[in-house]
């Protein structure tokens, strides 16, 4: 493996390859920056070029752009509310905040550093673990995803929300709504009321603009009616960030990239939950966590840092299994098998040296990832300059054409319309959305794994989850101990408050 590790080395430095990763992260950042597309169809549209070049130059053109649209979704979520990605769906908490106190471009450097932290950090796990993290991997059987999809769900729930009733209200609605469409297991249609476009189930990208874009831009409307002097963001004097700021906030970084790290692991978890998983922990261990949600530097850095960190070790369980843990890693996947390199158990012997230069790549591509992204956030600072009457028309037609060219289907919509409408109740009425989107993404995951789970256990479910399956065990036991402790801890907060 060693000589295998030197060779992959020697192979990955090459002019051809750094050009194309550049060329990857420059692209994918900007598609992540468009409100409305996402790092899927970047990754997606791009995939033919990998085909024609040598392995060694497309394959890392495309995790460019995989890694550059992580990145890139963090800013039009903090300049304009928007989450480019599902992945920057929790720097919405604060990037807002921060912009209208007149620190977006804080934000923006902090965003863009605490991802290529996250992200160098875990490449790196990834190389230098790749054979223990694959054995753990392969533990993780259907009743290990369901507990922790489980538990995730629950601990989103108590620290997301504002009132955990109204939390778990929405966490229900959520799964209802990913209950729409097919049964995962028996593939029989449910709950679609005999209109047609929604038997395939409620479509994400329409969903997550709907619920998170729209209402912030109706409640701009709003506010604009309502006062006569329009809100004006100077990001042209913006404050910058500081070294003293972003010291605060490294040890965050860290416990984000562990987590991010950690769940990159587990095929099927993906980007999302670890941007809420890390921004949880990130208010659940300060020691002002009221400041969240209002602005807080901590909150960008926990959340960025988590989903980028999954980046590199969703290649675990797609190179060593074959299995890829998400949307993206199946595209990858395709790329791997067309250009004649089949991931699986014996990738490793077959093409070590090819494999090693590849993820040696992937940790070069994050040194090209700071500079391009020092380079290129002014840009997208002034590109957002614009006076609120102009951006928010624009913004709408991004948000209506993302949803659009996705399936190119004029049923989307309709959804983005309707989910649009739900989110700015919701807002109105001090629903946090957050529960029932995660419960709409993970629900589908949680019952087919659940599902599964009956079926190995024969039977005898409480017998086999708890004695067969040690993992899970101990995931089910931790799950009310970590709840009480969060919901002892969300009380105790909200008395220090009142007083």
């Amino acid at each position: 493996m060693w000589e295998s590790f030197l060779e992959g080395v020697q192979l990955s430095l090459r002019w051809d390859t750094f050009g194309m990763m550049s060329l990857g992260l420059f692209l994918g950042m900007f598609v992540g920056a468009l409100p409305g597309f996402t790092t899927l169809m970047a990754v997606a549209i791009l995939l033919p070029i990998s085909f024609f070049v040598d392995p060694l130059v497309g394959i890392p053109f495309l995790l460019g752009v995989y890694k550059g649209g992580i990145f890139g979704g963090s800013i039009p979520a903090i300049l304009v509310s928007m989450p480019g990605t599902g992945a920057a769906v929790a720097t919405t908490f604060d990037g807002p905040e921060l912009t209208k106190q007149n620190k977006g471009k804080k934000a923006l450097e902090m965003a863009h550093y605490s991802s290529v932290i996250g992200d160098t950090v875990s490449d790196v796990v990834t190389i230098l673990f790749i054979g223990p993290i694959a054995l753990l991997a392969l533990k993780f059987g259907p009743p290990e995803l369901a507990a922790v999809i489980f538990l995730s769900l629950i601990v989103i729930t108590i620290t997301t929300g504002g009132d955990f009733a109204k939390g778990l209200i929405m966490m229900f609605v959520g799964i209802f709504f990913a209950m729409i469409g097919q049964d995962p297991i028996g593939a029989l249609s449910r709950f679609t009321f005999d209109i047609f476009p929604i038997r395939a189930g409620i479509p994400l990208l329409p969903m997550l603009i709907g619920v998170f874009a729209l209402p912030e831009m109706m409640l701009a409307v709003e506010r604009k009616a309502k006062s006569i002097v329009a809100e004006k963001i100077d990001l042209e004097k913006s404050e910058k960030l500081t070294f003293a700021e972003f010291r605060r906030c490294f040890r965050t970084i860290l416990r984000s990239t562990g987590i991010g790290t950690s769940i990159g692991m587990i095929p099927g978890v993906g980007q999302v939950v670890a941007a809420f998983m890390g921004y949880a922990a990130a208010k659940n261990a300060s020691s002002h966590p009221e400041t969240f949600g209002n602005g807080e530097l901590e909150g960008i850095a926990g959340a960025e840092a988590a989903n980028n960190a999954v980046n590199g070790p969703t290649l675990v369980p797609l190179l060593t299994l074959g299995i890829p843990g998400d949307n993206l890693t199946a595209i990858l996947l395709g790329a791997f098998i067309a250009q004649g390199l089949r991931p699986g158990p014996t990738l490793f012997e077959e093409q070590s040296a090819m494999v090693y230069a590849i993820l040696v790549a992937m940790v070069l591509a994050n040194f090209l990832f700071l500079i391009i992204g020092y380079f290129t956030i002014p840009l997208f600072v002034k590109a957002v300059s614009i006076r609120q009457s102009v951006l928010l028309p624009l913004t709408v037609v991004f948000a209506f054409a993302g949803s659009y060219v996705f399936r190119s289907n004029t049923f989307d919509l309709i959804v983005l319309v309707f989910f649009g409408l739900f989110g700015y109740i919701a807002k109105k009425l001090r629903f946090d959305v957050t529960p029932m989107v995660m419960a709409f993404i993970l629900g589908p995951i949680l019952e087919y794994s659940f599902g599964q789970t009956i079926s190995l256990a024969d039977g005898s479910l409480l017998n086999f989850v708890f004695v067969d399956r040690p993992i899970t065990r101990i995931i089910l036991l931790a799950t009310p101990v970590i709840t009480g402790f969060l919901l002892w801890r969300s009380f105790r907060h909200k008395q220090k408050s009142k007083a």
